[in-house]
């Protein structure tokens, strides 16, 4: 989760401002570049779906783990803007096949042995690589590393990252079934949309847009601001240290107040930090809203996924598929709209607003939800 989320997937944040620099990007174009990963982000997500429960999981799981290594360090060689777009796909891709197919797999091995509160450490892996790529940003930059080597070394990072990994889960989960239970395998692979789901599931598609803005281009934002060298890997590193230990966090206030308030609750918190990192007129208030970012995004992700397992009784690790399809539908279109209106307004209170406004009516979608499964 480190290296194929962390580091492969959010890297592009605080490398943004560089990136527009070295390769004369507008905003439209950065958040265009960022589209394309989420593209690939959600095609990975739709067949890792149709994958999770199939015994070539593993190879595929691997593939994306050396397919994230490879789009990560090729930032160090490509110039051309196309090719940037078919990078980040790739990439977009890589990602999503470790984040469902690990999560499937690890998440069958802790429930096999009653761990399952240690999904927790999994997800909490994000941040971690977020904070790693800051310090490896900023220790190639004083080396005088440019961009180019930057992404280089990042690619480094997270091929090591996912050497250790592979070794280890490799260790792990030869001790589970390769493809779930026979009784499992044996049943269809169709998954049935109730109402209920469906709704959740649109509800987390939304979250997708309200955070990713925020997501992409909060290092940007800092760039406008004083001080403004300090405030961009800052601004970033908050984002990472807060996401890691949030996970439980949120799990813990879910278990005293249930799922679905504590889901709205976190949206609501989002949507605040968004608002502030969108309007911030100085460093105090890029960064709290930034801290406000980092420490709910992990959370509503793993307690999405979550809820969707409760919501539905069958096929729960292809639902986790369609839950980061949404998910990534939502973050393709964040960023390319996001950055065609801070385009035309020169700012990003506007886009902020939307997505703001977006994670509301998630909001009002899973009360809706809570409310119908209670009756």
């Amino acid at each position: 989760m480190a290296a194929a989320v962390g580091i492969g997937r959010f890297c592009y944040t605080p490398l943004l401002p560089s990136m527009q620099e070295a390769l004369g990007w507008t905003v439209s174009q950065a958040g265009d570049v960022a589209s394309a990963n989420f593209l690939g982000y959600m095609v990975g997500a739709l067949a890792a779906a149709a994958l999770a429960r199939r015994p070539a999981r593993r190879f595929w799981l691997s593939a994306g783990m050396v397919l994230s290594a490879i789009t990560t360090t090729a930032g160090t060689v490509i110039i051309d803007f196309p090719a940037w777009v078919g990078l980040r796909f790739c990439s977009g891709v890589a990602s999503a096949l470790c984040l469902v197919l690990g999560t499937a797999m690890i998440m069958e091995f802790l429930v096999s042995r009653s761990r399952a509160p240690l999904g927790a450490l999994h997800f909490s892996g994000v941040g971690g690589g977020i904070v790693v790529s800051v310090l490896v940003i900023e220790l190639a930059r004083g080396a005088g590393l440019s961009v180019f080597g930057q992404w280089g070394t990042l690619g480094l990072t997270a091929s090591a990252l996912f050497a250790s990994a592979g070794l280890i889960m490799w260790t792990l989960l030869t001790r589970t079934t390769a493809g779930g239970s026979a009784a499992s395998r044996a049943a269809s692979d169709h998954v049935f949309m109730t109402g209920l789901l469906k709704r959740l599931i649109a509800a987390y598609g939304l979250f997708g847009f309200g955070y990713i803005v925020t997501a992409t281009f909060i290092v940007a934002m800092a760039r406008r601001l004083d001080y403004a060298t300090l405030i961009e890997p800052l601004t970033w590193m908050v984002v990472g240290v807060l996401a890691a230990p949030s996970v439980l966090a949120w799990q813990r206030l879910a278990q005293r107040f249930g799922m679905f308030p504590t889901l709205r609750l976190a949206y609501g918190v989002e949507a605040a930090g968004v608002l502030l990192a969108g309007f911030a007129s100085g460093p105090v208030a890029v960064v709290a809203g930034g801290a406000m970012l980092g420490g709910t995004f992990m959370g509503i992700t793993a307690l999405g996924l979550s809820a969707a397992r409760q919501v539905t009784t069958r096929h729960q690790d292809s639902v986790i598929g369609w839950m980061t399809a949404s998910f990534g539908l939502g973050q393709l279109l964040g960023p390319a709209i996001a950055g065609r209106l801070a385009h035309m307004t020169q700012g990003f209170a506007v886009p902020s607003i939307v997505a703001a406004l977006l994670l509301m009516v998630g909001i009002v979608l899973l009360w809706s939800v809570e409310h119908d499964s209670a009756g």
